[in-house]
């Protein structure tokens, strides 16, 4: 079922050509479908990024692998519109692989689905969508946008259906993205979506949805950067507490994220969690999980998509993982494009390298990326 219109910006005159960043999955395909079905020139557009998938089985879902292309391809020959392709495996591995494990191997859990859409999917899809004579890129994300004519200004504003709602991580849009893209079924709920597939008879409307990072799939992270890092940038080091006292060792940095608890093979009278990663010791600080929780953070790297007025702090609301809940803050400013984000509540386990994203009710404000914090 459709939103109001008060929840999105106006849809193009019927006729207009857009281009649909299809992915091979349900959504994507569904969004190609239903403008065409809406009376839009579509044409499917898809970047091969990765062809580790290729030979996979797809049992958890994945995204532009080279079996996924085949899906998508099979949908739009299905909708009769045209179908093209680009290899970006290059930028791709350059943008998000490598942004990916140098993130690990800092010490830091990054977030590639951000990066891959900031530095890959907007901006090399919408100017291939232009190129191509659309006027607007079209995707499957759970987001909705509007448009405020009393400041000229688009809002990036969260999907219909909260339980899939993925406007998280579209923080790093900027106007002139949001003005040349569409979300059509982030005003629908995802049972809705599987229904409009099956009306279309689309091959992919029991597709699973994607819950693996796309390139790493079935393999653990830890797998993925050993096999893809020297073994001389693998460095062993020791497991401390907070005093500093060694209770351990550990096989590298990137077998760690904060709030780890199992795998850290210390013994101890009490659980213990990871608390931080210090890279300047090559160190894991481990600990009671009640030193988990934190009511300071700082945020660097912002992206605003509407410029708050930060002379003085404000209070939003936030979330410091996807799938964390929205949670009150205070945001102070501070120098280099940073802000100190003070917590109402402590929040477990915040994490260094996971996006930080402000909202204001529906609307996305903006976010960046969460600096190293002190253990105190």
């Amino acid at each position: 079922m459709s939103a109001s219109n008060e929840v999105h910006h106006s849809l193009p005159p019927k006729g207009t050509r857009v281009a649909v960043a299809m992915s091979g999955g349900v959504d994507s395909s569904v969004t190609a479908g239903w403008l065409k079905q809406m009376g839009y020139q579509v044409i499917g557009i898809s970047l091969q990024l990765h062809d580790m998938a290729g030979s996979a089985d797809n049992k958890f879902g994945t995204c532009c692998s080279l079996s996924d292309i085949a899906d998508a391809r099979r949908v739009a020959e299905k909708l009769d519109i045209p179908f093209y392709v680009a290899n970006m495996e290059e930028t791709f591995h350059a943008e998000v692989i490598d942004d990916f494990i140098h993130e690990y191997l800092v010490g830091r859990t990054p977030n590639p689905c951000v990066k891959c859409n900031e530095k890959v999917k907007f901006k090399k899809l919408l100017d291939w969508a232009l190129d191509l004579g659309a006027e607007y890129l079209a995707t499957g994300h759970y987001a909705t946008i509007r448009y405020s004519p009393e400041t000229g200004q688009y809002d990036l504003c969260k999907g219909l259906d909260s339980n899939k709602d993925q406007s998280y991580f579209l923080f790093t849009m900027n106007q002139e993205e949001l003005k040349h893209t569409l979300f059509p079924v982030g005003t629908f709920e995802k049972s809705a979506v599987r229904e409009l597939a099956r009306k279309l008879d689309l091959a992919v409307a029991e597709k699973p949805d994607s819950q693996e990072i796309c390139f790493v799939q079935s393999r653990s992270y830890t797998d993925f950067i050993d096999s893809n890092v020297p073994a001389s940038l693998l460095k062993s080091g020791p497991i401390i507490d907070k005093d500093g006292v060694v209770l351990g060792q550990h096989p590298g940095l990137h077998h760690y994220t904060i709030g780890q608890r199992k795998g850290i093979g210390v013994p101890s009278p009490v659980p213990l969690f990871v608390l931080a990663i210090d890279k300047s010791k090559n160190a894991i600080v481990v600990g009671p999980e009640e030193l988990l929780f934190r009511k300071k953070a700082t945020v660097s790297h912002l992206n605003w998509i509407t410029a708050p007025s930060l002379d003085h702090p404000q209070k939003w609301m936030a979330k410091i993982r996807y799938r964390s809940r929205e949670t009150p803050v205070e945001v102070t400013p501070l120098t280099d494009n940073r802000v100190s984000v003070s917590f109402l509540e402590p929040q477990r386990a915040i994490t260094p390298g996971q996006a930080m994203v402000f909202y204001q009710e529906d609307r996305v404000l903006g976010g960046g990326w969460i600096e190293d914090l002190p253990l105190s």
